[in-house]
């Protein structure tokens, strides 16, 4: 998976300091000490379907986080949905054995979504995290790249987590002295996406927005403006652009 870049030191990094993939392994880990347990427990009928079962959970989950691998763009979404996929099938067999083993497991995975998050990815390749003022700054006075790709996303929305890599990568392609790369946490200053025409509700259903801007001027952005948020940045327009020329 070299074209989503990623080390596996960091990862084996991340399992052991991020809360996250700490408990996650945990708990997956877990079911091995109730599966030895109750091996003693369980009639012969029920340990040996059980054993038909796990074989066939495996055997799907391979071949779904195998597609997953192919599909992917980046790690962050690939280990999103392994995890999505591997508590499916674990809340599935746990159900051959005790249904309040399966409530124990969905209880438990409940309090790992409550108490922690999938963390994104930390490197920023060669953009810029900014403030809303900054930006606003490097924009106006126009002495930078005449040029500017934006990423607005929140550092807490899946959505944005799952691509969090992509923009980086992007970024050591792709910049030179006409076009710099910049990143700008909405979830920090919520206040400043409707500057930009962008809407938070709906489940930040439009974030990660990119925008493209052209000395000060926005040329296009991706996904399309929302005409129920405009715009509150007056030097950030295609119309003040078509004024001066």
């Amino acid at each position: 998976m070299e074209k989503k870049g990623s080390k596996p030191m960091e990862l084996l990094n991340q399992l052991v300091s991020e809360p996250y993939y700490l408990l996650h392994f945990l708990a997956f880990f877990s079911y091995f000490v109730v599966r030895s347990s109750a091996s003693s427990i369980l009639s012969p009928p029920i340990t040996q379907l059980l054993f038909y079962r796990e074989i066939q959970a495996v055997l799907a989950f391979l071949v779904l986080i195998t597609v997953k691998f192919v599909r992917e763009e980046t790690w962050e979404a690939f280990i999103s949905d392994t995890l999505f996929f591997g508590k499916l099938f674990l809340i599935a067999i746990t159900l051959i054995m005790d249904y309040h083993l399966t409530l124990w497991y969905i209880v438990g995975f409940s309090v790992i979504y409550v108490l922690s998050q999938q963390p994104p990815c930390s490197e920023l390749g060669t953009s810029s995290k900014l403030t809303p003022l900054q930006l606003e700054t490097l924009l106006t006075e126009g002495n930078t790249s005449r040029f500017w790709l934006v990423e607005f996303c929140n550092s807490c929305s899946s959505s944005c987590i799952r691509v969090s890599r992509v923009f980086p990568e992007l970024s050591v392609t792709y910049s030179n002295k006409n076009l710099s790369f910049g990143i700008v946490d909405l979830g920090l200053f919520p206040n400043a996406a409707e500057k930009f025409g962008i809407s938070l509700g709906g489940n930040m259903g439009q974030l990660p927005t990119y925008i493209l801007f052209e000395n000060a001027a926005e040329v296009t952005r991706f996904p399309e403006f929302n005409f129920e948020v405009k715009p509150s940045h007056p030097p950030i327009t295609k119309l003040k652009k078509m004024k001066k020329s």
